[in-house]
C-alpha cells in the first residue's frame, strides 16, 4: 500500500479525543476517533492506520492490552501511547507493551503531531525523501509546503495530501478509491465526488502546462 497520512485516535474522553482529530486534520492527516479498547481493534481490523494515537485508560478493553494485541498480531500500525500519568515507570510499562513512543498528559499539540510524524517516517513502508520533486513542481512534506516554479501554491491540508499521494506514486495511476482511502477518514462518502472537487482545485493551483492527468475508469498521476 501507498505511503498515506492515516491515523486513529483511541480516547474515551469525547472532547479531547474530538480536539486531537481536528488538531491532526489540519496538520494534514486524515484522521479517525474510537471511545474504547475494544473499538479500536474492531476498527484496526478494518482500516489501514499508520499511527495509532492510544489512551492507556481506555473503557471495555484497556489501552495496554490493546497495544498487547496489536503487537502480537505483527500489525505494522505505530503506536503513541497517551496517559495522565507522568511517572517513568509507567512510560517504560508503556514502551515494554509495544508502544513506539509515549506522550503524557497535559501536552503541547504540535509536540504531538510531531511525534505523529516522526513514527509515519518510522513505518515500515519505504522511506521517502522529504523533498519531492517533479515538473517545476517542489514539495517539502516535513515543513508541508509545495511550490511550482518558485510560487508558493497556498494548497488546503486535503490538497497537500492528495498532491503529496499522487507524488509519492512516482508516475504510477492512483486510483479514486485509493485516493478517498489514503488522504479522507472512514466516514467519507464514496459517491460524494469529493476526489473529483479535489482535483479540480488542485489544478487550478498548480496552473499550466497542466501536471495532473486522468485516466478514465482508473484514476489520477502526475
Amino acid at each position: 500500500m501507498m505511503n498515506g497520512m492515516r491515523v486513529l485516535v483511541a480516547e474515551d474522553e469525547r472532547d479531547l479525543a474530538a480536539l486531537l482529530a481536528t488538531g491532526l486534520r489540519r496538520a494534514g492527516f486524515a484522521v479517525d476517533t474510537v471511545h474504547a479498547g475494544d473499538a479500536a481493534l474492531e476498527r484496526l481490523a478494518v482500516d489501514a492506520y499508520d499511527v495509532l494515537v492510544l489512551d492507556r485508560d481506555l473503557p471495555r478493553l484497556h489501552g495496554d492490552d490493546v497495544a498487547r494485541r496489536l503487537v502480537a498480531a505483527g500489525s505494522p500500525t505505530r503506536i503513541l501511547m497517551l496517559t495522565a500519568s507522568s511517572a517513568v515507570e509507567d512510560r517504560v510499562d508503556g514502551l515494554d507493551l509495544g508502544a513506539d513512543d509515549y506522550l503524557g498528559k497535559p501536552f503541547d499539540f504540535p509536540e504531538l503531531v510531531s511525534r505523529v510524524r516522526a513514527l509515519r517516517r518510522r513505518s515500515a513502508r519505504p522511506a521517502l525523501p522529504p523533498l519531492l520533486v517533479r515538473d517545476g513542481l517542489v514539495m517539502d512534506t516535513v515543513r508541508r509546503t509545495a511550490v511550482r516554479d518558485g510560487r508558493d501554491l497556498d494548497l488546503s491540508p486535503k490538497e497537500f495530501s492528495v498532491l503529496q499521494l499522487l507524488l509519492e506514486a512516482d508516475g504510477a495511476v492512483v486510483s479514486a478509491e485509493e485516493l478517498l482511502e489514503r488522504a479522507w477518514d472512514a466516514h467519507a462518502d464514496p459517491f460524494t465526488g469529493a476526489v473529483r472537487v479535489c482535483m479540480s482545485k488542485l489544478r487550478a493551483k498548480l496552473g499550466e502546462p497542466g501536471l495532473i492527468r486522468t485516466v478514465q475508469g482508473v484514476g489520477y498521476l502526475l
